[in-house]
């Protein structure tokens, strides 16, 4: 088994991203004087670019041995997407052996490759090809792949809203442990480390959890719940919050202290800590997400607790002396 080739850590994704440009443009043929110009300033630019270049050199030269599909995607068909998304996971990775980074179709791609991201604190919002809209809450990642047979949309990472459009294709839906097939809807999706959570404002969901090979549970309008890949919970009623975050918002009832922190760290960077003596205490009403500090100043007036910030990356709530 070769050694595998890590991407060096200060090396940043949209560096990566901009090294695998220039190679997939000069495998393409010759660049002209003006490209050429072009690629020595971006090269000598900054000495992160220099080890960028010099490093996907290396993963290209290696591509060659290996019998993978992720390899054959990144030395064939120029310029196709399916090359530059090889050639950008191959940058991240390293050029190891076929066994130890080659994909199977089943298995999404790195939040980092994906087709769309929103960063952490920002929700973004699409409209698809075939008119769908949907939503991307804090930290969230998908891949959406349309052709003339389906439509597929993976969550890879964080949370979704989707409302569907009318298309006489089928949808499907997949997270880590399971594949969806929606009719009419409108319904909020979240991946957690082993579960995924669905929740049905409109129309109906087909849930299939990837290990489970008996009949498809229907998950109804109105109805919401977690699923793993071999099991999933019984459907119950919307909680009042459900997908309140498309609107900017944190909607708590009755929720424990450290649940909505933890709640409310998934929308800023650092660490926000709940010490465990008032981790029970019980919050109620609705947060506006574009102001974190803002609400941690309104728990310190509606809460006997004392927010004490450390740094603006490292805050904890705890007890009022």
């Amino acid at each position: 088994m070769n050694a595998a080739l890590p991407r060096p850590p200060d090396i940043g994704a949209q560096v990566a991203e901009q090294a695998v440009h220039w190679l997939i443009e000069m495998q393409a043929g010759p660049l002209s004087p003006r490209q050429q110009l072009a690629w020595q300033q971006w090269h000598d630019a900054h000495s992160e670019h220099q080890r960028a270049w010099e490093h996907i050199q290396r993963v290209n030269s290696r591509l060659r041995g290996l019998s993978s599909p992720l390899a054959h995607a990144a030395l064939n068909a120029p310029k196709s997407s399916s090359r530059r998304q090889a050639l950008k996971l191959l940058l991240i990775l390293g050029a190891g052996s076929a066994a130890a980074w080659g994909l199977r179709e089943h298995n999404p791609l790195p939040p980092l490759m994906a087709d769309y991201r929103s960063p952490v604190g920002q929700r973004r919002k699409l409209q698809l090809s075939d008119g769908s809209q949907l939503q991307l809450n804090t930290d969230s990642a998908v891949d959406v792949s349309f052709d003339g047979q389906q439509r597929l949309i993976r969550l890879l990472a964080g949370e979704i809203l989707l409302t569907t459009a009318a298309d006489s294709r089928p949808l499907l839906i997949q997270s880590a442990q399971g594949v969806l097939r929606p009719q009419g809807v409108r319904l909020n999706l979240r991946q957690f480390s082993q579960r995924t959570q669905l929740a049905v404002f409109e129309g109906n969901v087909s849930l299939s959890p990837s290990d489970y090979s008996g009949t498809p549970l229907l998950v109804n309008k109105g109805q919401q719940l977690s699923f793993t890949r071999s099991t999933w919970e019984n459907p119950r009623s919307l909680d009042a919050g459900s997908g309140a975050w498309s609107e900017g918002m944190l909607v708590a009832a009755h929720m424990r202290l450290a649940d909505f922190l933890d709640e409310l760290g998934r929308y800023r960077r650092g660490q926000l800590n709940c010490d465990p003596r008032v981790a029970d205490l019980l919050i109620s009403g609705s947060y506006p997400l574009d102001d974190s500090e803002r609400i941690l100043d309104l728990l310190e007036i509606s809460l006997p607790v004392k927010v004490r910030r450390f740094t603006r990356y490292w805050v904890t709530v705890e007890a009022r002396a």
